[in-house]
């Protein structure tokens, strides 16, 4: 049985800092990128997690990439990778990892995910690296686990659980949730989110504003903020679903992508 997503679940879980608190212990959050020419959704996410609160933001991204992400951000910080173990290697000192944004539909975001799949780090896994496992969705399963989260839109969720839309897209979430093991967020006008226990929530504040390039991009990285921050996976999603159509909503028209992670302080003040 599903409830309504609303503030009242889960505000009081939301990560404040208290008087004390310096930047490791407000969460550590890693967004990998791809190649030079794919940098920008990574960098929108990770605006997203430094917004919402995680006290360090790494951008992890292909050796030809650096110079330019790294001319791109200021507080964001940047460190590139060879191989697949030297990014495990890297999430080894993370409390969360987006990836797939950007990521590029080829073996090795598969193999990366994989690396990362292996360490004990959560994983937000969205865009390419899920559409990227739409003829072996088994595959993607084995490199989830219970604190991670995926993000499809209805495209990428047919592709993954395919006919499983056909009952609901209540329905389909739980059992999408059950089959993958991971938490589920279905997004869409009302975003359902699903955890592998069978709970779910149904968002109510959806924005037609966030139909923009891009808008997935910074979720995945609220998303990704939260449970650095040491939230529990199914009330970060509900609290980031929630805060992301909020801020969009607060803009209206003419929103973009870009405007979002400017907007999460005001969201973020009126739940303090």
């Amino acid at each position: 049985m599903s409830e309504t997503n609303d503030p009242i679940l889960w505000r009081a879980a939301l990560p404040w800092p208290g008087p004390d608190a310096h930047k490791h212990q407000r969460g550590r959050l890693g967004v990998v990128s791809g190649g030079m020419l794919h940098t920008g959704a990574a960098r929108l996410a990770a605006r997203a997690g430094l917004r919402i609160g995680a006290g360090l933001v790494r951008i992890l991204c292909p050796p030809d990439a650096g110079a330019l992400i790294a001319g791109a951000v200021e507080a964001v910080m940047v460190a590139s990778f060879a191989s697949p173990a030297s990014l495990a290697t890297l999430a080894g000192s993370l409390d969360c990892i987006v990836i797939g944004p950007a990521a590029g539909l080829t073996r090795a975001t598969a193999r990366n995910l994989a690396a990362l799949a292996a360490t004990d780090t959560p994983l937000v896994v969205d865009a390419d690296a899920l559409t990227l496992f739409k003829d072996r969705p088994n595959d993607l399963f084995a490199c989830l686990a219970g604190m991670d989260v995926i993000t499809p839109h209805e495209g990428e969720f047919e592709r993954l659980f395919p006919g499983l839309l056909e009952q609901g897209r209540e329905a389909a979430a739980v059992e999408a949730a059950r089959i993958s093991g991971a938490h589920v967020v279905l997004k869409g006008r009302e975003t359902v989110i699903a955890a592998p226990d069978g709970r779910c929530r149904i968002n109510p504040n959806g924005s037609p504003w966030l139909a923009t390039a891009g808008s997935g991009d910074v979720l995945a990285g609220m998303i990704g903020g939260l449970i650095a921050q040491g939230m529990d996976p199914f009330e970060a999603v509900s609290a980031a679903v929630w805060m992301h159509a909020d801020a969009a909503g607060r803009f209206g028209p003419g929103l973009t992508a870009e405007d979002l992670p400017g907007l999460i302080p005001a969201v973020l003040g009126g739940l303090a």
